[in-house]
């Protein structure tokens, strides 16, 4: 491979696929990168996906450039690995995810009017994967829901594929009721059950707020997120007004800290 593609500092996507392809090499490349499989490298597509959410939840977008990069190599990595196995390679991902965009935006690249609000657009993109799935035999209601999906969101799109064949519940109030079902189970496995009970009740609580964030359109993972973001901050808060008396965590007690933290709560909303 060319080293003044390499090196080129405007070089772009040949560039990022040559630095691949000579990583990858059998007899020249890093013994790293050769080991690599799909397997191995799948967590770490995970991991990037998930800190371009995190740049963008704070708004860094300096940094969403960078984990965008670190995104995009991961789907360079994998055509590479595809492409030493006779796969494909990256032209046909590219070429299949602009095939796939052409026939899903009929009012865009087709003759269909664009006069048609965003709840329609949405119907008519189902109506087309719901195709595209029978022409891959996915006939079942379910198939094709990602197995690898974090559990919250893969548990919101098995309910949106059920609730179009109208398995679901009216509104959210018979939801909230289910959930007072599910915590009644849950207790009354802590107390009488074993651990694999525990977890299943456990489960089967969690799966049903999956289905209230989803009729109150509300992103679990984002509102998880937020809600992790929002006690960080104040547990932060709370050490920085520790630090202030000289003492740490470890030092205080519960009553303190949730005393400060009422504290680090007004102070948020001032």
């Amino acid at each position: 491979m060319p080293d003044d593609l390499i090196h080129d500092p405007k070089g772009g996507m040949p560039r990022l696929r040559a630095i691949m392809r000579s990583l990858r090499d059998p007899d020249t490349g890093c013994p790293w990168d050769i080991e690599q499989d799909f397997g191995t490298i799948a967590p770490y597509t995970i991991e990037e996906a998930y800190e371009v959410a995190d740049a963008i939840e704070r708004g860094q977008w300096n940094e969403l450039r960078d984990e965008l990069g670190d995104l995009l190599l991961q789907a360079v990595f994998h055509a590479q690995i595809a492409d030493d196995k006779g796969l494909f390679d990256f032209d046909d991902v590219a070429n299949g995810i602009a095939d796939k965009m052409v026939a899903r935006h009929p009012h865009v690249f087709g003759d269909e009017s664009r006069d048609k609000s965003a709840e329609e657009q949405t119907r008519d993109w189902e109506t087309v994967k719901a195709a595209e799935r029978a022409a891959k035999a996915q006939t079942g209601v379910l198939d094709g829901v990602a197995v690898g999906l974090p559990a919250l969101m893969r548990a919101v799109k098995l309910q949106k594929r059920a609730a179009r064949v109208g398995f679901d519940w009216p509104d959210a109030s018979h939801v909230l009721d289910k959930i007072t079902e599910e915590a009644h189970e849950l207790q009354e496995a802590a107390d009488t059950l074993g651990p694999d009970e525990v977890e299943e009740e456990f489960g089967d609580l969690l799966f049903v707020m999956a289905n209230l964030a989803r009729h109150m359109k509300v992103d679990p993972e984002q509102a998880l997120r937020r809600a992790n973001a929002k006690f960080t901050r104040r547990f932060e808060r709370i050490e920085a007004l520790l630090s202030e008396q000289g003492k740490t965590p470890q030092e205080s007690g519960l009553a303190e800290m949730d005393t400060l933290w009422d504290q680090a709560k007004r102070e948020e909303k001032a």
